[in-house]
């Protein structure tokens, strides 16, 4: 009979095709991973993986035996991990990736509500702008938008990211302002590159009534992330698409005016990414769900619309 152990260590290496990030998962040693699945090669006669420098590629052999064994593993670490919540408060370091602004903004304020209910748990926060391996990088949790979704991982929308035409009000004196979308080409503008592929991005933006136009842009400056948008635009240099929780501060304190207020561009949602629901650690599933409730009880998520 296998241990739970040698399977474990198999079932996560193959998801995330590395000893290193099972055993991050796993608080192993990336040598007592690569030791239980070698037992498990060798009590089962056969090879699961296909090793190189690259990483970790499941055999066919391996692949069949995943399938057949991934559901009840699931099902034992539920149960197990059911038994730990309520046996006591969740407690232990928590890691947690967003993006610099939205984070500081919307979550950060969260968190002294949510250490006073869980005094055990440690929040570990990573502000990054950039995607991560969230499974590679050890993260229990992580809020945003773009992640790509690897296996064993989910993401539960929490609000949709909108953009809006905004612009410093000196750099409008003396001009028409524009009557859709298509009108912000004859402004110089600030534009973001894609933090995915570099390249610039062509928004599509729709007002209430539902029609749809192209913004066009007249690039004087690049940019690859938001927040350096938002200061860009505020200096004056030139009009932005900028996500509406980065605008919001600077409209209200009059630093930026909105153009073409019935118009605005969704680019997604943001999510908050985690590993699968069956096999939560405590400590995690109390962080998603407090969340959830302060985005509900907040109305966080129509703060964030343009609409």
């Amino acid at each position: 009979m296998e241990t739970l152990a040698n399977l474990e260590s198999f079932v996560r290496s193959a998801e995330s095709g590395s000893f290193s990030a099972a055993a991050r998962r796993l608080g192993l040693t990336p040598a007592a991973v690569s030791r239980n699945v070698a037992l498990l090669e060798r009590n089962l006669g056969v090879r699961l993986f296909m090793r190189s420098t690259r990483g970790l590629t499941l055999s066919e052999a391996g692949e069949r035996f995943r399938h057949s064994v991934q559901g009840g593993l699931d099902s034992i670490q539920e149960a197990i991990a059911d038994i730990k919540v309520n046996a006591g408060q969740p407690a232990g370091v928590l890691k947690l990736s967003a993006a610099p602004g939205f984070g500081m903004d919307y979550l950060l304020p969260l968190m002294p509500a949510f250490l006073e209910r869980y005094p055990g748990v440690i929040p570990d926060w990573v502000f990054d702008s950039r995607p991560l391996d969230l499974i590679a990088g050890g993260f229990d949790a992580a809020i945003g938008a773009g992640f790509e979704l690897p296996p064993g991982m989910v993401a539960r929308e929490l609000a949709r990211i909108h953009l809006i035409a905004v612009a410093a009000p000196a750099l409008l004196q003396g001009k028409r302002r524009p009557k859709d979308p298509s009108g912000l080409a004859e402004f110089p503008n600030v534009v973001i590159r894609s933090p995915l592929t570099g390249r610039l991005r062509t928004q599509v933006m729709r007002n209430h009534a539902g029609a749809e136009v192209t913004a066009k842009q007249r690039a004087i400056m690049l940019v690859n992330d938001p927040d350096a948008l938002s200061r860009a635009v505020v200096l004056g240099l030139g009009v932005g698409l900028i996500p509406v929780p980065h605008a919001a501060p600077h409209l209200e304190s009059g630093a930026l005016v909105r153009l073409l207020p019935n118009w605005y561009g969704d680019v997604g949602a943001v999510s908050l990414y985690f590993t699968s629901q069956k096999l939560l650690p405590a400590k995690t599933r109390v962080f998603i769900d407090f969340v959830v409730e302060a985005f509900r009880a907040q109305h966080i998520a129509r703060q964030l619309s343009a609409r």
